[in-house]
């Protein structure tokens, strides 16, 4: 069996190896669920990557956002270059789900562009968890949406050997079952060719594809090639392709299943026709047809995933297949491990992704474009999640309530940096002249040429105390929501290079703020209790001055809440720990060195963002297909926040 072997010249250090040594006692032990409280820049990555190595089994790992998710992927690549390390998040460049507005009578069809790299990463990850033991999945929260019946896809193989009896055009009927395509002249991933007695193969999983030479119907060679070139990389006696697509159907099983769906299809016409909803009716039959119909023939329909209850064998309500059941499956029963990165973000993100795909789905089903089977093509309830946890590990700084209770109060901390740096001095001072007395605090940071935070409670507040300020000829900018995604960057990268000394805004929570030059965070109105002033995001927001040797953060507030109370004692329990152990092993600290990041594109390239009325056809159409090849540099370069952007603006372009 392959072992999980990481390879890394780094040691573990500061309070790393207690640490580790701790989560491994716990999770051999078979305790339930262990938080990891990691400050940042303590290396909470490399310390889970010696646990998997310790304790040896599969791991799924899941992150809220596909960024944050993609480095962790590189990060346990490089320690795992061995083993099977894959990513797994939403496949789509640019997904438009499929969705109807009553108001204005309005469809809109599901229209997605699927990014090739990403969904070869998906069918990867699966086929490495039915097919090796030395596998970590990292993961958005996607992981938790239906993919289909484990089952099904891996009992859906092409498995060949030298030697096996079998015909072309039996590998070729095979094929086309597991929703491969013919494409004679140019082999793409997830399609065949085949001349005479030979067939290339290109697994939707691989960057390389199969050759197979047939003589008397029967297997002569097998080979890998690059598919560039056709340069032969290795015979092999075997081989074994797995589905191009995650939904499979098995045409053995159509007609008790279409007997099913015709059932439920015609109760719904009754319902509708009682109702005088005839229109309705008459859509919903048509529609079914139609997908019956291309089910049929090609074993495939857009939007097959709405039928997948009655394909996987479930009942209405059930739970959905997702990789959670890869991973059981693939286990038979033996341990495998979970960790939930910034388990203070992730959990309730994954507690609020039921309703939101629900309220979008009963609208289609009340109007007669998809059945109520459609509400069982979703992502887990959280309570099902709940249920489907194996040993986990929730990894955060800021831990919230749910976590800790769950775990049973089963923590591990990782507070000490080894740089040395110290979490911030914090400093409480009245909210009458705050703006007054934080201006004299920033000027003293910008004859330092440091850097400085200021979060205020809302928007139009950001926006005013941006325009004083200028009007003080200090160089600042804010920054909220309503500021798009590349701007926003742009705004960040100006701040590091010293064109902007000072940033304003609401949250400064998010991802991408990993800003070393910031010296002075101040928090305006700090008393006010509510989602941005909790316990959590205090210490979330102090820490972006934690990366800095002289970091400091001014709370403005007249009452010391609760929750200032619990970040200030938690931010100084930190300190205490970090010195201690500066002192034990005579480390000065030094200031997190961290390049500037070239920005994803030229300004030549950005979108100018025309008003849409004022663009002609030939104009929108030009526009969309710069936006696309845009969209498309920054998914492989896993910028998806800038993706996003350049996917709403071509939608917006299209109307």
């Amino acid at each position: 069996m392959q072992q999980f072997e990481l390879i890394s010249t780094m040691k573990p250090t500061g309070d790393q190896p207690e640490a580790i040594e701790s989560l491994i006692k716990k999770i051999k032990g078979n305790t339930k669920a262990t938080v990891l409280v990691g400050v940042t820049g303590s290396g909470k990555t490399f310390t889970m990557a010696n646990v998997i190595a310790a304790c040896q089994r599969p791991t799924l790992v899941i992150s809220h956002n596909k960024t944050l998710a993609s480095q962790l992927y590189q990060e346990f690549r490089d320690f795992f270059p061995k083993n099977a390390v894959s990513y797994f998040v939403s496949y789509y460049d640019y997904y438009q789900p499929e969705s109807y507005i009553p108001q204005t009578n309005t469809y809109i069809e599901k229209e997605t562009q699927i990014n090739e790299e990403i969904d070869k990463l998906r069918l990867a990850a699966t086929t490495n968890i039915l097919t090796r033991l030395d596998t970590i999945v990292v993961a958005s929260v996607s992981c938790i949406y239906n993919i289909g019946s484990p089952r099904e896809y891996g009992h859906f193989i092409l498995e060949l050997a030298q030697g096996t009896k079998v015909r072309t055009q039996d590998i070729v009927k095979r094929l086309v079952q597991l929703q491969y395509s013919r494409n004679q002249w140019n082999l793409e991933r997830g399609t065949f060719r085949f001349h005479g007695d030979t067939i290339d193969i290109y697994p939707a999983y691989e960057d390389t594809y199969i050759h197979i030479e047939i003589a008397n119907d029967c297997v002569k060679t097998i080979e890998i090639c690059v598919p560039t070139s056709g340069k032969v990389l290795t015979s092999q006696k075997t081989c074994v392709v797995y589905p191009a697509k995650h939904y499979m159907t098995d045409a053995s099983t159509y007609k008790p299943i279409f007997k099913k769906i015709q059932s439920d299809m015609e109760a719904q016409v009754k319902k509708f026709t009682d109702n005088k909803q005839y229109i309705e009716a008459q859509r919903i039959q048509e529609r079914v047809m139609h997908d019956l119909e291309m089910i049929q023939e090609i074993g495939y329909v857009n939007g097959i995933e709405n039928y997948s209850r009655y394909f996987d064998g479930r009942y209405p309500g059930d739970a959905p297949f997702t990789l959670f059941d890869y991973f059981n499956d693939a286990t038979k029963g033996k341990p495998w491990l979970l960790i939930i990165d910034e388990s203070h973000m992730t959990i309730p993100q994954i507690r609020g992704m039921y309703n939101g795909d629900r309220s979008r789905k009963q609208t289609l089903i009340d109007y007669g474009f998809r059945l109520p089977s459609a509400l069982d093509n979703r992502p887990l309830q959280f309570d099902e999640f709940i249920r489907r946890i194996p040993q986990a590990v929730f990894v955060s700084a800021t831990p919230d309530e749910w976590e800790l209770t769950y775990s049973n109060g089963n923590i591990v901390e990782q507070l000490v940096r080894p740089t040395g740096l110290i979490d911030p001095t914090i400093s409480v001072r009245p909210v009458t002249g705050q703006v007054e007395d934080v201006i004299k605090e920033i000027s003293i940071r910008v004859t330092k040429h440091e850097r400085t935070l200021v979060t205020t409670l809302t928007k139009q507040m950001a926006e005013d105390l941006t325009t004083y300020l200028k009007e003080k000829k200090y160089k600042v900018s804010y920054l909220h929501s309503d500021i798009l995604t590349l701007d926003r960057n742009t705004i960040l990268t100006s701040l590091r290079k010293g064109d902007v000394d000072i940033i304003i805004g609401v949250n400064l929570l998010r991802e991408g703020l990993d800003l070393p030059e910031v010296s002075l965070v101040a928090i305006l109105d700090a008393d006010k209790e509510g989602f941005l002033r909790s316990k959590v995001s205090l210490i979330q927001t102090m820490g972006r001055a934690a990366r800095h040797v002289d970091g400091t953060v001014i709370l403005y507030a007249d009452t010391i809440t609760k929750s200032i109370k619990h970040a200030i004692a938690e931010v100084a329990r930190r300190r205490t720990i970090q010195r201690a152990y500066n002192k034990k092993h005579n480390i000065t600290p030094v200031g997190i060195q961290k390049p500037i990041r070239d920005e994803l594109v030229t300004a030549q390239e950005k979108n100018q963002d025309l008003p849409v009325h004022s663009m002609t056809g030939v104009d929108k159409t030009s526009e969309i297909k710069r936006l696309q090849q845009l969209m498309k540099k920054a998914i492989k370069n896993l910028y998806f926040e800038q993706a996003a952007e350049y996917r709403d603006r071509i939608e917006e372009l299209h109307g």
